[in-house]
């Protein structure tokens, strides 16, 4: 039987601290974690590895570095677990941060499959346009909810219950709200939300999340790049 979408359990979390974060420099291309960036992703690790890493049924992250670092620092216990079961982490391009500039460029899949770190994940979700900020992912207000609202559709037609998503700041914003709010997301910061209606009920087809609570900080509400360049 499929799982109630206003009984889903959606685990958003933003990435852990990255060199833009830090440098507050949005021309460093994809950027990655800092080495204080990986200590909070362990950190996280620490603080959900026995409730939510210990129950969630589906593992899902932005492909851009600080993402897939945080993933797999911050979840090694659910993606054993899950992976066991024959469910791998899904690496998803619509999830990567909303703004064309360079911190927040992917990779090309081939130099992602080619690092060392990032073996044995997935990446067959990544076609040639995923990091050209152009079409369906270019940074335009109307794409952008747009990919927020496909995120918020695709979450609500899963058949799992408890899904851990890794994003951005500014994509969490507008999957969160369907707009760059500048509320704060911390770095680290994992929030549980579940929707607001089922599908049949919900006449205008955006899938809205409504919030349940704070699960875990690990980190500051360092800027995103939307923030460091309207600074």
């Amino acid at each position: 039987m499929a799982s109630k979408a206003t009984e889903k359990h959606i685990y958003l979390t933003r990435h852990a601290e990255a060199e833009h974060n830090v440098a507050e420099d949005y021309t460093i291309r994809d950027a990655p974690l800092t080495a204080r960036g990986r200590q909070q992703a362990a950190a996280l690790n620490e603080a959900t590895k026995d409730t939510v890493q210990a129950t969630a049924d589906l593992l899902v992250t932005s492909p851009l570095r600080r993402t897939l670092s945080t993933t797999l620092v911050g979840f090694p216990h659910l993606r054993k677990r899950l992976e066991a079961q024959g469910k791998p982490i899904i690496v998803l391009p619509q999830l990567q941060e909303v703004n064309d500039l360079p911190c927040d460029t992917g990779s090309d899949r081939a130099v992602l499959e080619a690092d060392p770190e990032f073996a044995g994940l997935d990446f067959s979700a990544l076609t040639p346009d995923w990091n050209s900020k152009q079409g369906f992912y270019s940074a335009d207000e109307d794409a952008i909810r747009a990919r927020a609202r496909w995120v918020r559709q695709w979450l609500r037609s899963r058949p799992e219950q408890r899904i851990v998503v890794v994003s951005h700041g500014d994509c969490l914003r507008y999957i969160t709200k369907g707009r760059n709010t500048h509320e704060p997301w911390a770095n680290v910061e994992m929030r549980e939300f579940t929707f607001a209606s089922e599908e049949a009920e919900d006449e205008d087809g955006e899938a809205w999340l409504t919030p349940v609570k704070r699960v875990a900080q690990e980190g500051e509400a360092e800027p995103t790049s939307s923030e460091q360049t309207a600074s």
